[in-house]
């Protein structure tokens, strides 16, 4: 016995650059979870300018608004939200922060739009709090 300790066997430390491939992946995988969900909103709004009777009003709220109102909205909120995501796609800073804005935006407008079409209002607002998560998990500058 020589009194040296014998080797531990640590597991191997996470490298930097398995870090910054699963930090890539997060970004594209919000990406392209943002312009889905940017095609999906279009087409929502264009199904409410094209015929009001698919969306069904019933209860009377303080925010209503016509069906052709709220198409209008989601098409719009779907337009930047398809110019962030290709932004966050490239890797831009602005990308990032438009993303992180449109789709809290998203949120709020099918929030508001839920007594016209609950079920997918409600698919909606959950992926774009999954969009808000990857965005906000990503860090860049690390």
């Amino acid at each position: 016995m020589t009194g040296n300790p014998s080797p531990v066997h640590n597991a191997p430390e996470e490298e930097p650059f398995q870090r910054e491939a699963v930090v890539e992946g997060i970004s594209i995988a919000a990406a392209f979870m943002l312009i889905i969900l940017a095609a999906v909103s279009i087409l929502q709004g264009i199904s409410a300018i094209a015929d009001d009777k698919l969306y069904v009003a019933g209860i009377e709220y303080v925010y209503e608004f016509d069906t052709t109102t709220w198409g209008w909205i989601h098409v719009v909120l779907g337009a930047l939200a398809l110019i962030c995501g290709v932004g966050l796609a490239i890797g831009s800073t602005w990308g990032r922060y438009g993303a992180l804005g449109i789709a809290a935006l998203v949120i709020i407008a099918n929030f508001m739009s839920l007594p016209y079409y609950p079920a997918w209002s409600i698919v909606i607002i959950a992926l774009s709090v999954v969009i808000i998560w990857a965005v906000s998990t990503w860090r860049p500058e690390r």
